[in-house]
């Protein structure tokens, strides 16, 4: 019951945190105030609260669950909201990150309102696991994978930002309007630390993806006895593999730099969601412990 409250206050409070940074950060961008330092500076440690929050949130879900929150898509969510807070700490630990910070807030905020919304009350209850996942390789293996994801999805959303700068100044050129003005060097500058930002993430998702993929197998080797059996899971997991490896080997070829490359993230983007969340929608496969209906 006390472990249950203290669910219950820490989702309140993250949430409620997060909410407050991303109204500052709007009331920042809308009025221009960015020179509002204690303002901006409240808005970074709300990131480090949040995380904090959230950590602790899935330590008491740990406690009265028994086992890592990492068995079903609730608790995955749970923990793709942490890793999201987690990237946005690192970002919050250095300097000039705040496009890192603005995109991965609302996400966060929606990903954990999801996970802790009524949609999953009967998925919450806590259950012995099932033997597949009774496996010590279990935090290893989810965890890298999830990690990844949201690792790969924030560098995907900075490429599709990219994609929108870029679109839009390539209009202004057709229209005759594109004047080299303090604005327009701007736009520059800001599609410059897209594209450095977005490649830095997807590098550092891409090693957790692989790192997932490859202890999955050896996972997968033990409890069925075959490293790898095109289970629709793994097929979509090998086809994001695919396409931010597609992304990394064009992104360091300088021809294709900036929106080029962006366009491969931008896709990767959608593959993600599909790997992660479509494909437990359906509820096929050998991974059928992650879908909304547990067996």
């Amino acid at each position: 019951m006390i472990v249950s409250t203290l669910e219950h206050i820490l989702t309140n409070i993250s949430l409620s945190i997060i909410l407050v940074s991303i109204l500052i950060k709007i009331y920042l961008r809308i009025f221009f105030v960015d020179e509002n330092i204690k303002l901006s500076n409240s808005s970074e440690k709300c990131i480090f609260i949040t995380f904090l929050c959230i950590t602790g949130l899935l330590a008491t879900h740990w406690i009265s669950s028994g086992h890592f929150p990492l068995s079903d898509l609730s608790e995955s969510l749970l923990f793709l909201s942490w890793s999201f807070a987690l990237i946005n700490s690192l970002s919050y630990l250095k300097k000039n990150t705040k496009l890192l910070s603005t995109i991965i807030s609302p996400i966060d905020f929606c990903i954990q309102a999801f996970a802790t919304s009524g949609l999953f009350t009967e998925i919450k209850k806590s259950s012995i696991l099932v033997p597949a996942l009774q496996s010590e390789w279990l935090i290893m293996h989810v965890s890298m994978m999830i990690v990844g994801y949201a690792a790969l999805i924030c560098g995907s959303l900075l490429s599709v930002a990219l994609m929108v700068i870029t679109f839009r100044k390539n209009e202004n050129i057709l229209q005759m309007n594109y004047i080299f003005s303090a604005k327009n060097f701007y736009k520059i500058q800001l599609s410059k630390e897209l594209d450095y930002w977005s490649y830095r993430v997807i590098s550092l998702g891409f090693i957790f993806l692989t790192i997932g993929i490859l202890s999955g197998a050896l996972w997968a080797n033990e409890a069925w006895g075959s490293y790898w059996s095109w289970d629709p899971k793994e097929t979509w997991a090998f086809i994001t593999w695919i396409v931010f490896s597609i992304y990394l080997h064009t992104r360091r070829n300088r021809t294709f730099e900036g929106a080029t490359s962006a366009i491969v993230a931008s896709i990767g983007f959608f593959i993600i969601w599909i790997c992660y969340f479509g494909v437990n929608l359906i509820g096929l496969g050998l991974h059928t412990y992650g879908s909304f209906s547990r067996t």
